[in-house]
């Protein structure tokens, strides 16, 4: 299998019999097919680059059937099976793969930590179901976009606020500009606080998220469906209701005026007979899907479909590119504790409480527990080691148990650590200023009997007697 050679997994929201197909981007052939998955629009994505998640809004098993499943791309027989508190929809992760988010159509909003599965934070933020979201590169915000056109941002430093975890963090950016349904969101890598959305009203806006000002709005003679960016980040290209792909290009801080319209200055590209689906970008260039059951791969220097696929399953809703390396058992992986994947909360759980928990359950890649030790092996990674070459599941459970109460306690001690000497060093500065204020208060101190210029003493002044 190629090692720089990619794979597109695609995926749709109509029957869970459908499933998960994975094909090789050259010739269209199927390398992989994974059963029972049904997941919404943007509902799809590639966790760490070794993981496939999806939200199962039609499976069964919690209350409102919501599950989010989770597969290691080496080893998809074995899904990590999450159940929520209810539907969800549209998902994102940050790139760094440390958190992930979910929308439901309750307008309920859910962040989880990946590694230890904790539920951080939900909350209710909206009355309408939100239909895609998405963190910044950086992972310094994160957007959601809702059916009734609103745009809802926050910063990732008041969503990490657990103390305040019981009220509803504070907007960071709110927007009722577009007049229908958010069908698309993306981010813009080299400008961290820059987004476009686009809408079934055939807009598409860019905006600055820091000072909320509307920097550009395209407007098309159609609805958009979803939107994407070429990898240089210059052209948009928008999928409509029609079929066509509107490509048009950026013009960041060149537009002064936010009402300028550019539907006359698209180029647009042809290829599909029904509603544009998904969009995304290769190595090798677009890819777009469609109602019409087919997945195209455009040549973007003639801009002409350069393959055709088709997917006889139905209309493909969701897309991702993966490395088909990731696909094989021997790929090397350079710490198995950063692809540790737990399973999701249900219920969120006291920051210092950890009764009634008991082990998480979590997914790592297959070829991990199989790896043979290495001949520098040293002493400091006795946890991993035993983790790795224990045959007894209850030793495996046992060591990892262990490891995650070292790593506590190590965690603990530093915040000791760092507290005490905050404090210590508060005490040096009030000791200090208590010292100058008590030796300015001794110079000042008046003496007991003042005396006047004829060295005789004052006469104490006698209040009058009042009758």
């Amino acid at each position: 299998m190629g090692w720089n050679k990619e794979a597109l997994v695609v995926c749709s929201d109509r029957s869970t019999g459908v499933g998960i197909t994975v094909r090789d981007l050259e010739t269209g052939e199927q390398l992989l097919h994974i059963p029972t998955c049904a997941a919404a629009p943007n509902g799809l994505l590639c966790l760490r680059n070794h993981f496939l998640a999806a939200s199962q809004s039609n499976r069964h098993g919690s209350f409102g059937g919501g599950a989010i499943f989770i597969w290691p791309l080496n080893k998809p027989q074995s899904p990590l099976r999450s159940y929520t508190m209810e539907a969800i929809g549209p998902l994102s992760c940050t790139n760094d793969g440390i958190y992930i988010a979910g929308g439901a159509p309750s307008g309920n909003l859910y962040l989880w930590e990946v590694a230890n599965g904790r539920l951080l934070r939900t909350w209710r933020p909206h009355h309408k179901s939100f239909k895609c979201m998405v963190f910044s590169h950086d992972g310094s915000f994160l957007i959601c976009g809702s059916s009734d056109g609103i745009i809802c941002a926050w910063s990732m430093i008041s969503l990490l606020d657990l103390e305040d975890s019981e009220r509803s963090p504070p907007l960071l950016h709110f927007s009722s500009e577009h007049r229908s349904s958010i069908t698309g969101l993306v981010t813009l890598s080299g400008s961290q606080s820059i987004i476009v959305s686009s809408s079934l009203d055939g807009t598409c806006k860019i905006w600055d998220l820091v000072s909320g000002r509307l920097l550009q709005t395209q407007v098309h003679p159609t609805s958009i469906t979803a939107i994407t960016l070429d990898p240089v980040e210059q052209l948009l290209f928008s999928g409509s209701m029609d079929g066509n792909i509107y490509v048009n290009v950026l013009h960041l801080g060149q537009v002064e005026d936010p009402l300028v319209t550019t539907k006359d200055q698209a180029f647009v590209l042809k290829g599909h007979n029904g509603s544009i689906t998904a969009l995304t970008f290769s190595g090798s260039g677009l890819i777009s899907a469609s109602e019409d059951c087919t997945f195209c791969l455009w040549d973007t220097v003639n801009w002409v479909v350069a393959k055709r696929f088709d997917h006889k399953k139905g209309a493909v809703t969701n897309m991702v590119v993966i490395k088909q390396s990731t696909l094989s058992n021997h790929e090397k992986v350079p710490n198995p504790n950063q692809f540790r994947v737990s399973l999701l909360q249900k219920y969120p759980q006291p920051t210092n409480s950890s009764k009634g928990m008991g082990m998480p359950t979590f997914l790592s890649l297959s070829a991990n527990f199989n790896r043979q030790p290495s001949a520098d092996f040293q002493g400091n990674n006795l946890l991993d080691h035993l983790i790795l070459n224990n045959n007894s599941e209850r030793e495996k459970s046992a060591a990892l148990t262990m490891q995650l109460k070292v790593e506590k306690s190590i965690d603990e001690r530093k915040w000791v650590t760092s507290m005490t000497k905050h404090v210590m060093e508060m005490n040096k500065h009030l000791q200090s200023r208590l010292l100058d204020m008590v030796q300015w208060r001794l110079l000042c101190r008046p003496t007991p009997i003042e005396t006047d210029s004829s060295s005789s003493p004052k006469k104490k002044r006698q209040k009058p007697n009042v009758h």
